[in-house]
Formats: structure tokens, sequence, C-alpha cells
């Protein structure tokens, strides 16, 4: 599991997640538990819907290939 989530992407999850975390104990709603999810992909720094979408805002390569002389990808 490569992460994916870079610095500035982390800080917004977390924002985001607090947000609507304080959002749904407000309003007394279990919505609320869906900054659960916001949250944890940037503690673990892996999200993988950025897997499936071929993202990475890392910064990091996030191809398959090994680094190489004719290779695009580069470590």
């Amino acid at each position: 599991m490569q992460k994916n989530v870079g610095q500035t992407d982390k800080i917004i999850r977390i924002v985001v997640g607090v947000v609507v975390i304080v959002a749904g104990v407000i309003n007394q709603s279990w919505w609320g538990a869906v900054g659960l999810v916001p949250l944890l992909t940037s503690l673990i720094g892996f999200c993988p819907l950025y897997t499936v979408l071929n993202i990475s805002t890392g910064g990091s390569c996030c191809c398959n290939e090994k680094p190489g002389k004719n290779s695009s990808c580069k470590l």
C-alpha cells in the first residue's frame, strides 16, 4: 500500500473530517460518522479511491514500473 495523500491534502482532509464530525454532533445526526472517512485516510496517508482513479497528491511516483534508464518513473 503506497501512500498517495500529500501534506496539503492531509490538512484539508483533517479539517473537513473534524467539521463534519462536529456538525453531526451539533445536529445529533449519525451523518457525523461520515467525517471519520477523510480523517482516517489523512492519518494513514492512503486513499483507496485515489488508487482506483490513479491519482496521487503525495508527490512521489505512483507508476508500477521500476525506475531505470528508459523509464518515465523516477524516484
